[in-house]
């Protein structure tokens, strides 16, 4: 990625950091998660991801879910809270955890708040136009056995339709299609915005212009922080 400009990470020994990466779908909260996620020492903990390795397993609450997320829709609440907070009780986020994916509601920001102790609270918000969006997301296939991820248009495989590692079938995401991103840009707006504007007051809260390149985007990153 590049020689970073920041060098020292978060000295978490005293106190636990919770960071929120916020933006619609599509604007890069996955693409930087890992990297930051090892820069600051603390777990990266997708709410997607729980979801789909539910829906995978099909549980019951990944059933539920998918009937949501194959529509465009918020899984509600208490769906999210329960998965979430479960996971969080894990040894490896005794320092804190790097959030992507939630809160998506203000009531969710509120539990979150009740529930941080005295942990700190940085919101970090990744803001792209929406055109440039959907051609993000519109394009993304990944690797049904090893979950490589590609591009159509910015990091094709070697290969049409074959993993480059293993040689494996490449596959679209069902959420993935760009009547479903549009819709989920809609729901967004209109149920998730809402959370940014909860954040925006605090002087913790970053806004991350996410348009670039990822290195220049992550150093922008660690800039912020």
């Amino acid at each position: 990625m590049g020689k970073l400009l920041v060098e020292k990470p978060f000295d978490i020994e005293t106190k636990s950091l919770i960071v929120i990466l916020m933006g619609p779908p599509g604007a890069g909260k996955g693409t930087h998660a890992g990297p930051l996620s090892q820069y600051l020492q603390i777990p990266h903990i997708s709410t997607g991801d729980l979801f789909r390795e539910h829906i995978r397993n099909k549980t019951p609450l990944g059933l539920k879910a998918k009937q949501f997320i194959d529509k465009g829709h918020l899984v509600p609440d208490e769906l999210v809270l329960d998965i979430l907070f479960e996971r969080m009780q894990a040894p490896d986020c005794k320092n804190g955890a790097l959030l992507d994916g939630f809160p998506r509601t203000v009531a969710q920001a509120e539990a979150l708040d009740r529930r941080l102790g005295t942990a700190e609270l940085i919101a970090l918000y990744f803001s792209i136009a929406d055109e440039a969006l959907i051609e993000r997301i519109v394009g993304r296939i990944a690797c049904k056995n090893c979950g490589r991820p590609y591009h159509l248009r910015f990091d094709p495989p070697k290969e049409l339709g074959l993993c480059d590692q293993c040689q494996s079938p490449l596959y679209f995401r069902d959420d993935d299609r760009e009547e479903v991103v549009r819709k989920r840009l809609e729901v967004y707006y209109r149920e998730t915005y809402p959370v940014i504007e909860y954040y925006s007051k605090r002087e913790t809260f970053r806004q991350i212009e996410s348009s670039g390149n990822k290195e220049s985007v992550f150093q922008t990153v660690l800039n912020s922080l």
